[in-house]
């Protein structure tokens, strides 16, 4: 299998995407690399590793988008970007699905435009992994539609639940609305609306609050882009804000450097799951390809698990089980 990676994508390149390739490939005896981007700079990166020749391949991509560019502007005027170039491979054929950790605007316009929606997906959307005290949920939408319709609610639950079940390995994840309170008649109307369109699928568990996200009384939550966003950019900051606060009282209560130290792996430990590593990135669910877009901070061992996850979504066909889940 060939998968194409962004090499200057993230706050990290070419270092962090040339690395996490490497490593993949170590550990992936029949996976191949193609890796997109300025090829001197690729090349220079690669020069010294100690890695198989035969299996890290390079795509010409001379332009590079930045983190901060304008999306939809970008992707039009940089045709020879590792973006496009990437993704414009993957469309005819060259390589099973293209992953990056750039800009997420970005990749999402190019992904829709290049590769096209799948049958029947009204709207694209990001599913993003989100960490609970009983391990790994999804929150879709993460930021791709600010507003939803009711069926889109619909449409999201039943990728969201293929992706859970042949990613991340649970059989039958629950799906959960995320929702001003429990009771079916909460929320805004195309809550009302969402609310019965979900409530026919069996894995459907009912409106969640906001005080049972982090508890992960549901697999998959759905909401909105404009509130996914929201709540997964104060997810990211819980784990800094704990220590913070950890650290001013321990040095109010003068607690001694070794205990000090003691507390902080403690703590480090049980933050585990808020650590993106170990997902590495998540997919465009609902375009007619394979793209996954990682954090933009990216070390290689997240860089590594994209690449993997793209090649469980491509061996365990989750675009045709979406499509036949959608059609039926």
């Amino acid at each position: 299998m060939l998968i194409a990676v962004d090499a200057v994508g993230g706050d990290h390149y070419p270092e962090n995407p040339v690395q996490g390739a490497i490593e993949a490939t170590t550990e992936h005896s029949d996976l191949q690399i193609l890796l997109a981007g300025p090829e001197e700079m690729i090349r220079q990166e690669l020069d010294g590793k100690d890695f198989d020749k035969s299996r890290i391949h390079v795509l010409h991509a001379p332009e590079i988008i930045g983190m901060d560019e304008s999306p939809s502007s970008a992707v039009k005027s940089k045709q020879a970007s590792s973006i496009t170039m990437g993704l414009s491979a993957h469309k005819k054929g060259k390589c099973q699905a293209f992953v990056s950790a750039g800009n997420t605007g970005a990749l999402l316009a190019a992904s829709t435009f290049i590769l096209g929606k799948l049958d029947g997906v009204l709207r694209p959307t990001i599913a993003t992994t989100y960490p609970t005290v009983k391990g790994t949920s999804l929150l879709i939408d993460a930021g791709a539609n600010l507003e939803l319709k009711p069926e889109m609610y619909l449409q999201f639950a039943k990728m969201g639940t293929i992706f859970y079940r042949e990613v991340l390995g649970k059989e039958n994840p629950t799906v959960g609305l995320l929702n001003v309170g429990e009771e079916p008649e909460k929320g805004k109307e195309e809550h009302k609306e969402a609310y019965g369109l979900l409530n026919d699928m069996d894995n459907f568990s009912g409106n969640i609050e906001g005080k049972d996200i982090l508890f992960g009384k549901a697999d998959v939550y759905l909401t909105d882009g404009f509130t996914g966003n929201m709540i997964l950019k104060f997810g990211e900051s819980i784990p800094d804000v704990l220590k913070h606060l950890v650290k001013a009282v321990m040095e109010q209560n003068s607690v001694t450097a070794e205990h000090q130290k003691l507390i902080f792996s403690i703590l480090s430990q049980s933050l585990n799951t808020f650590n993106y590593e170990h997902v590495g990135g998540v997919p465009f669910l609902g375009v007619n390809g394979t793209s996954l877009v990682g954090h933009g901070g990216s070390s290689p061992k997240a860089i590594k698990n994209m690449i993997f996850n793209a090649v469980q979504c491509v061996e365990n066909r989750v675009n045709e089980k979406i499509v036949a889940s959608l059609n039926k």
